[in-house]
């Protein structure tokens, strides 16, 4: 209607080309042609309408021709670029599909190896319990048998004896220490804060540092995995404090609100580097791991006031529903 309303002196014909490119970009390469025929075809019949007069009638006809053949090139190359569009969509949806898979089998390979170990450490923790702990307290049997024996003959051996003895209970503490440190947490819905009370005050003893547990309010968490993975995030923030901290004074608090669970690990250390060499920070990598495969998120950084502190938080659980 404009292209009439302007008169042929004025040509409007490279507007129609905007169909044109719609035709082929939404629809397809046939549709657009199909357009570029009708528009040719309005614009030679407007012209027409018109009032426009040629010398010969063949003239039209090769106007008409050109217009034509300027409009097909510009199909053929819109429809050259749709294709090479849609190819790189199919290709970067493959590749996201693939990349997503490779991630997803990734974190399922991370969850397996972690639940190994942790499967494993159970095993011998429990082997240490019951196989290498029974077996040194029969050891104190026997030697506190032949202590007596000893001693009721008023031999000097009788403290050697003695001595010997205490050597194998110190044998039996530290392997039940070692069996506690591989399984600690207990089934039980409070099992972690008494697997991280008895661990600080085992820690503090062991290190010569003075560690301590804090938890004002119980805090239960049914789920014994999550309170396995929050175990070991306090011993991995534990270890780090004394072994590359050198920490004093660690402070284990764990404390349940409204927005969920906190774990806090904090010390008096030198704290964090600026910058953790590549051959650093492994540690800080599975803690990240750990609190992610629970659903939480996890923080360490250096405190103000000196030293690190390092939180992992988990979101509320969910009620549970009683039948």
């Amino acid at each position: 209607m404009v292209d009439y309303w302007t008169g042929h002196e004025i040509s409007l014909s490279v507007f129609y080309l905007l169909g044109v490119a719609l035709a082929v970009w939404f629809v397809g390469r046939r549709f657009g042609v199909l357009v570029s025929v009708f528009s040719i075809a309005a614009w030679t019949a407007g012209d027409v309408a018109n009032g426009a007069r040629f010398a010969n009638p063949l003239i039209p006809v090769w106007n008409a021709a050109i217009l034509l053949t300027f409009y097909l090139i510009v199909v053929w190359l819109l429809a050259r670029l749709r294709s090479f569009h849609q190819q790189l969509e199919a290709q970067v949806r493959q590749r996201t599909i693939a990349l997503t898979e490779e991630m997803t089998e990734r974190e399922r390979l991370e969850r397996e190896l972690l639940e190994i170990s942790e499967r494993e450490q159970r095993r011998i923790g429990q082997d240490l319990h019951d196989g290498l702990c029974q077996h040194l307290t029969g050891a104190t049997l026997a030697g506190q048998v032949l202590q007596g024996k000893l001693a009721a003959r008023n031999l000097p051996e009788a403290a050697d004896a003695n001595q010997l003895i205490e050597l194998v209970e110190e044998g039996i503490n530290l392997s039940r220490g070692l069996a506690k440190g591989l399984y600690p947490v207990e089934i039980e819905a409070d099992g972690l804060m008494l697997a991280l009370e008895e661990y600080a005050g085992t820690t503090g003893k062991l290190f010569k540092v003075a560690c301590r547990f804090e938890c004002d309010l119980p805090v239960l968490i049914h789920d014994a995995a999550t309170a396995g993975h929050l175990y070991r995030i306090a011993q991995e923030s534990v270890r780090n404090a004394i072994k590359h901290g050198q920490a004093k004074n660690i402070v284990i608090r764990l404390e349940a609100s409204e927005d969920g669970i906190s774990l806090t690990i904090k010390d008096d250390g030198i704290g964090l580097p600026e910058r953790l060499p590549k051959n650093r920070g492994m540690g800080l990598r599975i803690m990240a791991h750990r609190a992610a495969m629970i659903g939480g998120m996890f923080r360490a950084q250096k405190d103000a006031t000196g030293g690190t502190v390092i939180v992992c938080a988990l979101p509320p659980e969910p009620p549970e529903i009683s039948l």
